[in-house]
């Protein structure tokens, strides 16, 4: 079967989508609304469109809504590296600029998150707030993964070790029209929404998304560097870097029987917040809190950015 095109991911809706360039490559945006600028970044293994409920209800409620495909997924340019959170946090806060802002509310969600955070760490001038969905800050994790072995480290290596592997965790996220991708979606969702055709929808673009040329790969690029870099000096010094506790008010989102990103772990992430920080913890709710309780969620963004 012939590999979709890049422009695949640009579903149509009531939002636009247009191009920006910014940190040294062109980013694939959709916008919504008008007023003050909210910027949405996704985590794996989505796109853009995971985003579709919160684009629609901040846009009613007076935001400029504007989500992105990272650096390396959907319809955004997939250069060879740059795949590290210190590049990351550039193309976040290069995007801000570029879509005519100084500042921005800044919403993550798994690896949107983590950048997130350190985008609010490296260039704070460029954070409102900051919204963390499924997204404990990148220290409480690293810190999580080698404390607490039988909770958040058996959670992490049960998929981000087998990311290590050269070539193969590519070729299985796209095997049976990334039948791969539904499973791990399948795992790491709730009960509740993965019963619903909502679900299946959502999976249904996921798995087009991944099977876009080069995204598989890039995808695993993050992991790649997450790990290799603890070994390294440019781990330390990210480290270093994100130690700086952050001066934005801080908002996180969490499901309750989040399977990859434990509760445990988020709560952790307080230290790391000088000013304002509350922690938001929903029921039966996995680690798409975004997509499976969106009305929910959106309130919860809502409130916090207008409060």
């Amino acid at each position: 079967m012939r590999a979709p095109d890049p422009s695949s991911v640009r579903v149509p809706g009531p939002w636009t989508h247009r191009e920006v360039s910014a940190n040294g490559i062109r980013q694939h945006v959709v916008e919504c609304g008008d007023g003050p600028l909210v910027v949405l970044l996704h985590g794996f293994p989505e796109f853009w469109w995971s985003w579709r409920h919160q684009l629609v209800g901040l846009a009613e409620r007076g935001f400029r809504a504007v989500a992105v495909d990272l650096r390396g997924y959907g319809d955004t340019d997939k250069p060879p590296r740059g795949y590290d959170l210190w590049t990351l946090a550039g193309d976040a806060s290069g995007l801000i600029g570029a879509l005519g802002e100084t500042r921005a509310h800044v919403v993550g969600h798994d690896w949107g998150g983590l950048i997130g955070w350190t985008v609010a760490a490296l260039h704070p001038r460029r954070v409102r707030t900051l919204t963390a969905v499924a997204a404990p800050h990148p220290l409480a994790v690293r810190s999580a993964f080698v404390r607490d072995l039988r909770g958040q480290g058996r959670a992490t290596a049960g998929y981000a070790l087998a990311f290590q592997v050269p070539r193969r965790p590519e070729r299985d996220l796209c095997r049976d029209d990334g039948a791969r991708v539904g499973a791990i979606m399948r795992a790491w969702a709730g009960p509740g929404w993965a019963a619903t055709d909502d679900f299946a929808a959502a999976v249904a673009r996921c798995r087009g998304a991944i099977a876009v040329p080069g995204v598989a790969h890039c995808a695993m690029e993050y992991y790649r560097w997450a790990l290799r870099s603890q070994f390294r000096g440019d781990g330390r010094r990210y480290a270093a870097a994100v130690s700086r506790p952050v001066e934005a008010p801080v908002l996180q989102i969490h499901g309750e029987l989040d399977p990859c990103l434990l509760p445990s772990t988020a709560v952790r992430s307080a230290r790391w917040a000088a000013g304002e920080f509350r922690t938001e913890l929903l029921p039966g709710v996995g680690h798409f809190p975004h997509q499976e309780r969106p009305d929910a969620t959106t309130e919860l963004l809502a409130g916090f950015l207008t409060r």
